[in-house]
């Protein structure tokens, strides 16, 4: 299954290529425009640079909201298990 973090940063990523490619076509394109080269390779390079700024972010965020939830699941496994021992020692 693939994890809410890297889809975003997949198109994030997907979207910077996007630029990139558009820069690259601007500049050898039959009339070069470096100006719109540089415009279109700035979001480019941001584009791939911010997806792992995203994701480790979104980790995180996720890591922190289910941590508790987890160790409340550990907590009802572990009494569970107490009271099974009990039964089986009486």
């Amino acid at each position: 299954k693939t994890s809410k973090a890297t889809i975003i940063a997949l198109i994030i990523g997907l979207f910077g290529t996007v630029f990139m490619a558009l820069s690259v076509f601007s500049i050898t394109a039959e009339n070069p425009s470096v100006p719109w080269c540089i415009v279109w390779a700035i979001p480019g390079f941001v584009g791939w640079l911010l997806p792992y700024f995203v994701y480790r972010d979104v980790v995180i965020k996720t890591t922190k909201t289910l941590n508790p939830i987890i160790e409340d699941k550990y907590e009802e496994v572990y009494t569970l298990c107490e009271k099974a021992s009990h039964l089986l020692m009486k």
